[in-house]
């Protein structure tokens, strides 16, 4: 794959400066108007060979374009931060908003290839890796980004001879770091490994692009050519091109009943009992949640239900149990202008917890295939797509440490209507009562058939949803607590046999 790279093609000076005006003029064009249609967020990841002209190309491309709608991002060290969260979490949150380009080095494919050239990673986490890069991309060009893949490439002569030069120069020996050094005596690893991840991830949604680095005429020309290629293709082409999903239909039950049928609505816990159940739960739950053990994890609930099933209860129950500086109440609801330009599932990755801390969605990423599938607010690509997304974002919270705690409150129909008529007739409680709360109403069976279809695909072993029945409010506040602590207990007992091994966890 790299030996066409090795042929050292060269740009003489009189043709780079012929064709650079031109070039500029049309990539601050194509930026322009890429920025004022919103049209797609970009992403360029920049790989290779040290010494390659990497940073020297970002840095023209920045003369030629207009830097203040480029983000350039480096993610070579990890910061105490980042170490607290799943490996993904650092590159989400700064990923650009659709109409703005941004520019990442030491990026994922950066960080897999140095683990396993110095043996910190195995062929089989390297593979792992891999598709885990081609999942991303993959959501990330279905949510409307475009993606260049860059890698820089020397042959092992051409970086030698580099390295001589600088060395044998005093005005210029600066420019040789560490890294240079130390990929020197590593090359063949690195191009045998670097080959690997090209041939499994270049895709025709996200293409790999070997640029030689020898002559920089010809090095910033080829970019620049790319770079407005896809530039120009992203605005020709259709707003919507949704892709299609071949995702099996779900059987029938026999019996016609769904899993929310199964439910007992009749469950009911006296007062007394409650009072003494919900303050053993708590004391419980406040204890967990300081024990040394949490350290090694963060926890996450997500709240979801039919309006009025009592979340907002619950989860006030849950926070009277600890310190306010343990947890985080995220409230979800439509998207803001900023969000919208980013890919669905960006403004939940940003507010993951770190070690030790608690974060409650009240409401959460599982909009896009309840709401925004009943309300026709997405396409039917879309929602069908996101089972998979949903489905991966929770596993690589898993194999972070995140404890994952779901719940579905479910009433029935006719207690929905007495705690809507409650809401409207008791002054303090009004603004718990909406005109699309009764819209939602209207499409009672379109929403019971999406929370079907949700819990079926994405109740996982790995993140299993609890369904709970809440026709009483004090039935339903016990349960969500108790299932937090046994999720608690269950992942602080699996993690001490974890260090007793001495399992390391590996952070790509």
């Amino acid at each position: 794959m790299f030996e066409s790279a090795e042929i050292g093609h060269c740009v003489d000076k009189e043709t780079y400066d012929r064709e650079v005006p031109a070039l500029r003029e049309a990539l601050l064009e194509a930026q322009y108007d890429l920025h004022q249609q919103k049209r797609a967020a970009v992403i360029v990841l920049i790989n290779g060979i040290e010494g390659a002209g990497k940073g020297e190309t970002v840095k023209l491309l920045s003369e030629w374009m207009d830097p203040r709608l480029i983000e350039v991002r480096t993610f070579d060290q990890q910061s105490d931060e980042e170490l607290a969260r799943p490996p993904a979490w650092r590159y989400w949150r700064h990923l650009p908003a659709k109409g703005r380009m941004g520019v990442f080095f030491g990026n994922w494919y950066s960080q897999m290839l140095q683990a396993r050239v110095h043996g910190v990673i195995k062929d089989a986490v390297l593979d792992q890796a891999i598709t885990g890069a081609e999942r991303l991309e993959r959501m990330l060009c279905d949510e409307g980004a475009v993606i260049f893949k860059f890698w820089f490439h020397l042959s092992k002569k051409q970086m030698k001879a580099r390295l001589k030069a600088l060395k044998d120069d005093p005005l210029h020996s600066w420019r040789i770091s560490p890294l240079d050094w130390q990929q020197s005596k590593t090359y063949d690893k690195f191009v045998r490994y670097g080959e690997r991840v090209l041939r499994r991830t270049s895709r025709d949604y996200a293409p790999w692009h070997i640029v030689e680095g020898v002559d920089p005429h010809y090095r910033g020309l080829t970019v620049g050519k790319i770079l407005l290629e896809g530039l120009q293709a992203a605005l020709s082409a259709p707003k919507a091109r949704p892709r299609s999903i071949n995702v099996p239909l779900l059987p029938e039950s026999r019996d016609g009943l769904s899993l929310l049928d199964c439910l007992d609505m009749t469950q009911v816990l006296e007062k007394d009992d409650y009072k003494e159940q919900l303050v053993t739960e708590q004391a419980r739950l406040s204890g967990l949640m300081r024990d040394k053990r949490m350290r090694r994890h963060a926890l996450i609930t997500v709240f979801e239900g039919n309006d009025a099933a009592g979340k907002g209860g619950a989860i006030r129950r849950v926070a009277a149990a600890l310190d306010p500086r343990q947890y985080n109440i995220v409230p979800i609801a439509a998207p803001s202008q900023d969000e919208r330009a980013q890919p669905y599932l960006w403004r939940f990755w940003r507010q993951i917890p770190g070690r030790g801390k608690f974060t409650i969605f009240d409401r959460s990423w599982y909009g896009r295939v309840l709401v925004e599938r009943v309300e026709d607010f997405c396409t039917q690509a879309d929602w069908m797509r996101a089972y998979g997304e949903i489905n991966d974002f929770e596993e690589q919270l898993k194999n972070s440490g995140v404890i994952v705690v779901k719940f579905w409150l479910a009433i029935d129909k006719d207690t929905q209507l007495e705690r809507f008529q409650e809401r409207e007739a008791i002054p303090f409680k009004r603004f718990k009562i909406t005109e699309e709360d009764w819209r939602n109403r209207e499409k009672w069976d379109l929403y019971r058939t999406a929370v079907c279809d949700m819990v079926d695909r994405t109740s996982t072993e790995i993140s299993p949803w609890t369904l709970v029945a809440a026709n009483d409010k004090r039935c339903a506040r016990v349960k969500v607590l108790r299932t937090i602590n046994e999720a608690l207990e269950a992942a602080f007992a699996k993690s001490d046999k974890h260090v007793k091994k001495g399992k390391a966890m590996i952070r790509i």
